[in-house]
């Protein structure tokens, strides 16, 4: 005895066919231009010589930091925490009219390939009622990135004016 398949089944499978071809193909694709290294590197994120300076009593304080993103893909540092502080956020320094003043800073590019560097003169994180810190204390501080995800450092107290 011989089965037939009723040819809506046979279009029906033809049609859902289609697709899976399609999708096996794209993925064969992407893997093979992943494996040939032509696809970019997301933005790969590292924080070093984190320090925090030594704040005047009770006073606020400023943190800074050397940020690199060795990645091929732009980044943007988006907010800082310090757990341990009454609060943190980037901040920059501003001259006008021969007066220096403190402005918020929503976030800081980070460009691919490039360093991020932070300074007294520029851009800066502010920590606001700080634990009581001296020189080789370490101050947990969190750096949040639009692309890197978060990144958890321990900025190192430092005196003003060293290294």
């Amino acid at each position: 005895m011989k089965l037939s398949v009723p040819s809506a089944l046979v279009s029906a499978g033809r049609a859902a066919l289609v697709p899976v071809v399609a999708g096996a193909v794209a993925l064969g694709g992407l893997c093979a231009w992943t494996a040939s290294g032509a696809a970019p590197r997301p933005p790969a994120v590292k924080v070093e010589e984190a320090r925090v300076l030594v704040p005047l009593g009770r006073d606020d304080t400023a943190a800074f930091f050397r940020v690199r993103n060795t990645g091929d893909v732009d980044d943007e540092l988006i907010g800082v925490e310090a757990p341990t502080a009454g609060g943190a956020m980037l901040s920059r320094t501003v001259v006008r009219k021969g007066a220096g003043h403190m402005e918020m800073v929503q976030s800081a590019p980070l460009p691919a390939g490039r360093t991020l560097e932070m300074t007294p003169h520029g851009l800066d994180v502010m920590v606001w009622a700080p634990p009581r810190l001296k020189p080789g204390d370490r101050l947990p501080v969190v750096l949040r990135f639009r692309e890197a995800g978060t990144v958890r450092v321990e900025a190192e107290v430092v005196r003003a004016g060293s290294r």
